[in-house]
């Protein structure tokens, strides 16, 4: 019972975190209007300058990390651990402060998946690393490609450059979603602990819940393709066209 009630409390505290809406509080405080922006976080980078938007990215990873280090610290058991992390990610996606309209999971489940796959590296399963390549190769290879085609641009100063104002590509997106798919699939393959494997998976089935129904009736009402093909590009490209 008492590990219930941890447990209980644990994953309640977790959301509660994912929850918090710094990016809309620096938002609003810059001027910037969440409601008409389709990514904060570029929004933030772009319009409230580099360091703001760093830190408020920053701030969404911890959400992840967070739970973590902590639930280890706290000698909970893993399942609990990963509840939290799964938790976090719900919260920063459907946040309680924000009519439960957030984010879209992947900052911080880039925080809790790396956190966790390297803590496990390092201590109770050294054959983690393999869940940790999983999931860091798909990311930096999408990353290597924004930024080559970012940075190779003509007629752009170093400050264009470094502002990102590329429209949204697609090596992003799918690069997440293999890193995402893939993890949870790893660590079956070399049989980390049961909770692990549910806990990844749970993060990856949720950011693609995100993903499919983020402003989709909107979406919809507008819509100049199908609703299939709308989907398949959410699920692939998250948006709703590419």
């Amino acid at each position: 019972m008492t590990t219930l009630i941890y447990g209980v409390l644990f994953t309640a505290a977790s959301y509660l975190l994912g929850s918090l809406p710094q990016m809309h509080l620096i938002a609003r405080a810059r001027g910037i209007d969440p409601e008409q922006e389709p990514d904060l976080h570029a929004a933030l980078w772009r319009k409230a300058g580099r360091g703001i938007g760093f830190c408020a990215i920053f701030i969404d990873v911890l959400k992840g990390v967070i739970p973590v280090i902590v639930g280890f610290l706290l000698g909970l058991p893993l399942a609990i651990v990963l509840a939290g992390t799964v938790a976090a990610t719900c919260g920063q996606m459907w946040p309680a402060f924000e009519k439960f309209d957030g984010e879209k999971g992947n900052t911080p489940g880039i925080g809790a998946t790396l956190t966790l796959t390297s803590y496990l590296t390092a201590t109770s399963a050294p054959q983690a690393y393999i869940a940790l390549l999983a999931f860091v190769v798909p990311i930096l290879t999408a990353v290597a490609i924004k930024l080559s085609r970012q940075f190779t641009a003509p007629g752009q100063t170093w400050n264009q450059r470094l502002m990102f104002t590329d429209p949204a590509g697609n090596s992003m997106p799918i690069g997440n979603l293999i890193a995402f798919a893939a993890t949870p699939i790893a660590s079956a393959c070399i049989k980390l602990p049961l909770e692990v494997t549910i806990g990844l998976a749970a993060i990856f089935v949720v950011i693609v819940i995100r993903r499919l129904t983020a402003g989709l009736s909107a979406d919809l009402k507008t819509a100049t393709i199908s609703p299939g093909k709308m989907l398949l590009n959410r699920f692939l490209y998250d948006r709703s066209y590419r």
